[in-house]
């Protein structure tokens, strides 16, 4: 693995699935609705073909969509998808095939969508740092606003799988269940590799990865959580004196650069403590601790729970 590759150090600390749950054959007028995600879960839409409007009712904002793109949602927001013309939708009729997802039609004349909507699961207690360091929504696009294939790019590769995700859920093949899982675990990889590959890189921390000067920092903290990291130490990396270090990288996380390193360690100790041949101590050592006490107290101040009442309910668990 590349030492600079943050996003695979970032994927072998949490644990994310994906599921094709819904293929959408629409024809306008249509709408579909999301009630708020369980804290694990980041809904996904893909539109194959056609175009959408994404709302956020609590927000009333709106954002349109069209074939190629594919939106995440990091924090699990209510919303709905729907043509934007303000009729009544169509009635939908939903058929399950034998790979687990559902067909849902209607006979609407109007526009035609084709859509593939599913979710991604993040293993506890991950799902929290996923949400303090994403946005709101991802949007990434697989083709430019001239429908044409961005060759070469991560949003080229995009394409390509979205085509292969929109064959596999053409028909009922054998293993195409595990196949459009597999997938779409793989479109949760590429849309953060696009969207921090792009020349807007959203907030959080694909700003700061897509960010030239202070990628080398987010790199060296994903490479090696443990070292006993010192701002002096990440500004010079960046080439920067630690006052801009600080000021850079606070404007585009929303926090400190320590604040993401005890956050990866106790992402990495929760891992850690699942298993119970490990002690505490070796842990807390593990994830650059000295003390035990100061881990226990960090460990407890993040996660909400000690170590040990972690440690039992991921065996309860299991």
């Amino acid at each position: 693995m590349s030492e600079v590759d943050w996003l695979s150090h970032l994927l072998r600390i949490v644990t994310v699935t994906g599921q094709l749950e819904v293929r959408c054959a629409y024809g306008a007028p249509w709408r579909v609705t999301w009630e708020q995600a369980a804290p694990n879960e980041i809904p996904y839409h893909v539109i194959v073909s056609g175009r959408a409007i994404l709302e956020y009712p609590q927000t009333r904002t709106t954002q349109e969509l069209v074939a190629g793109d594919i939106v995440l949602l990091p924090h699990g927001a209510a919303h709905m998808l729907h043509d934007g013309s303000g009729q009544t939708p169509v009635r939908t009729h939903e058929h399950q095939g034998s790979a687990g997802w559902v067909l849902s039609e209607n006979d609407g004349q109007g526009e035609k969508l084709d859509l593939m909507c599913g979710r991604f699961f993040i293993t506890p207690p991950h799902d929290r740092l996923i949400r303090n360091y994403m946005p709101a929504n991802l949007v990434a696009r697989g083709r430019n606003r001239h429908g044409e294939d961005l060759a070469g790019s991560a949003s080229d590769q995009l394409a390509g799988l979205v085509r292969l995700m929109r064959m596999e859920s053409a028909g009922d093949r054998a293993g195409g269940r595990a196949i459009l899982d597999a997938l779409s675990s793989a479109l949760f990889t590429l849309v953060l590799r696009a969207s921090s590959e792009g020349e807007q890189a959203p907030e959080g921390l694909l700003a700061l990865a897509g960010h030239p000067r202070l990628a080398p920092a987010i790199a060296a903290l994903f490479a090696d959580p443990a070292r006993a990291w010192k701002l002096p130490d990440l500004a010079g990396l960046c080439g920067m004196s630690r006052a801009t270090f600080m000021r850079h990288f606070q404007d585009r996380l929303g926090c400190s650069a320590l604040d993401l390193l005890t956050d990866l360690r106790m992402s990495l100790a929760a891992n850690a403590l699942k298993k119970p041949a490990i002690s505490t101590e070796a842990v807390a050592e593990a994830v650059g601790y000295q003390s035990v006490s100061a881990f226990r107290r960090v460990f407890t101040e993040r996660m909400r729970m000690t170590p040990g009442e972690w440690r039992r309910q991921a065996q309860h668990r299991a």
